[in-house]
């Protein structure tokens, strides 16, 4: 999920729209672009999706999470938004429930087309296989490893598995969409542009001609996405997978282009946006590196990142990014790890 680190920076960049669409309503903010807005039952409290006029009917671009209000809000759409056109293409930039969860549920309303990167459905779908199952010993160790007590062990436990209940059943099938793919949506090209890290394989979408760049949760305003490392791939170095694909957006991007977040609201700043996301990270493991003259756990270095304390719905969010700075610490040489009963400890690399 998203906005783990909360860094307010409003007055950094323009804001070209007032006041965003109620729920159930929407705002036209270029030609044939709509922005919708739904509601979300987490400490983040909104996500934007988009209507694309598409022909004969509509691309949605992301869905929201599949409760019954936001299934209401939609209906109400359909009915009083839409012109009397069905939703023709479902485009979701990524598998996080709040992107993909209603995904299922409007594909067989409308008999429409799930367009997604391979890699993000298939990941979807292993996660939606956990459902049910009892929690892993790798997760356990994983955790337990961070520094977790068994109280904590004891509610992961509790808890696996849950994420199959976020995301309606999906589609069998899926249209394959890849980084440098051009899709025509409504006589217009909307090229596709890949980053990861946050997730592992998120397609955004710019459209040149209106200067317009749907980007997920690649780029947020005010908000830093959460880049983590999970117990299915502890060494992974997502971090550095997330700086690079910043640079590569900065590369793909003009740096007037209006973007569409995924949570905030549209904003131009992109070429800073990126570098301050860049430079939060950066800053981030400087300060971790900095605490690290000593062995430390994982659950030791959270106030290096965090500016506030860990409530226990944030500890496994908490954990996965803080490995993923150390991780990144790692690949360039600057720390080493060890283990000491169960327990990874990290410190400077002599």
């Amino acid at each position: 999920m998203d906005g783990f680190e909360g860094k307010t920076e409003r007055a950094r960049y323009d804001y070209p729209f007032a006041e965003p669409p109620a729920p159930g309503a929407v705002l036209e903010i270029a030609s044939g672009v709509k922005w919708v807005r739904m509601p979300l039952p987490f400490s983040l409290k909104w996500i934007n999706l988009w209507l694309l006029e598409d022909g004969d009917g509509w691309t949605v671009v992301d869905t929201g999470i599949p409760n019954s209000e936001t299934k209401a809000h939609w209906r109400t759409i359909f009915e009083n938004e839409l012109g009397g056109r069905p939703v023709k293409r479902i485009i979701v930039t990524h598998m996080h429930p709040d992107h993909i969860g209603l995904a299922g549920w409007m594909s067989r309303k409308y008999q429409a087309e799930l367009w997604i990167t391979r890699l993000e459905y298939i990941t979807c779908r292993t996660l939606v296989a956990d459902t049910g199952r009892e929690a892993p010993e790798a997760g356990v160790k994983f955790y337990r490893a961070a520094g977790w007590g068994q109280q904590e062990l004891d509610r992961y436990v509790d808890k696996f598995g849950g994420f199959g209940r976020s995301v309606s059943q999906l589609p069998d099938a899926f249209h394959r969409i890849s980084d440098n793919d051009v899709i025509t949506i409504g006589g217009r090209a909307w090229h596709v542009v890949t980053g990861c890290g946050h997730s592992p394989d998120h397609a955004c979408l710019y459209a040149p001609d209106i200067n317009v760049f749907i980007s997920g949760d690649q780029i947020l305003p005010r908000i830093s996405s959460n880049v983590s490392v999970f117990p299915t791939e502890p060494a992974a170095d997502p971090l550095k997978d997330w700086l690079d694909s910043c640079r590569k957006l900065k590369a793909a991007i003009p740096a007037d282009v209006m973007v569409l977040p995924s949570h905030n609201e549209p904003f131009y700043g992109a070429h800073k946006r990126l570098d301050a996301l860049i430079e939060g990270h950066e800053v981030g493991m400087r300060r971790l590196l900095s605490r690290l003259e000593e062995p430390k756990r994982v659950v030791d270095l959270f106030v290096a990142l965090f500016a506030r304390a860990i409530e226990p719905d944030s500890l496994g969010m908490a954990t996965g990014e803080t490995v993923a700075h150390l991780n990144c610490l790692k690949g360039r040489g600057l720390i080493v790890s060890e283990q000491d009963a169960g327990t990874t400890l990290y410190r400077r690399a002599s």
